[in-house]
């Protein structure tokens, strides 16, 4: 049972008002659910959408920053409590230690890496906690074609590639995390 799950996202909003609006209703989903969200820890961009959402309903919002962010004063002051660590890989390692799972929003460079390191620790049998991407108005269909590329290329395994799950609903990506059973096959 999934009882808390770490959410990358942009600091922005992006383009489409609709980013902002399914981060906050995520939030509002996992605070109802009684999920605890992990986050980044920031006050702007689908970050602040996200957890001011999930903290306006009621939810527990723990949100992890490096050092170097939270010195500039973007640490979000109303979260149900708030880590800070030295260096970026500290708050991957750390948001990875508290979540039962992953989800990724639309964002940049940031949120890949996070969500791409969180995909290898996975292969490689580091944790066996599910991974999502919320696909919304098919923001990550041109990375769901890179994957295959990979794996028709050769590059990725099958059972790797599925082991990401990718949809435009919350509901099932929930579903899909709480049935969730990680690959035995190794890299």
């Amino acid at each position: 049972m999934i009882k808390s799950i770490a959410v990358f996202c942009g600091s922005s909003r992006g383009v489409d008002p609709e980013y902002a609006s399914e981060a906050r209703r995520l939030g509002q989903l996992l605070a109802q659910k009684h999920i605890t969200l992990v986050f980044g820890g920031s006050k702007v961009g689908l970050m602040e959408d996200l957890s001011d959402a999930a903290l306006q309903h009621g939810g527990k919002v723990v949100g992890v920053m490096p050092r170097l962010l939270y010195d500039k004063g973007i640490g979000h002051p109303g979260l149900t409590e708030m880590m800070v660590e030295e260096t970026m890989h500290e708050r991957k390692l750390r948001m990875s230690e508290l979540c039962d799972g992953i989800i990724a929003l639309p964002g940049g460079f940031g949120t890949l890496d996070e969500c791409f390191e969180m995909i290898t620790w996975s292969q490689l049998g580091i944790h066996q906690k599910p991974i999502a991407l919320l696909n919304i108005h098919g923001f990550y269909d041109p990375l769901k074609n890179m994957i295959c590329h990979m794996t028709n290329k050769g590059f990725l395994k099958e059972v790797h590639r599925d082991m990401l799950i990718i949809s435009h609903s919350m509901k099932e990506i929930l579903q899909k995390m709480d049935s969730y059973t990680a690959p035995t096959a190794g890299k």
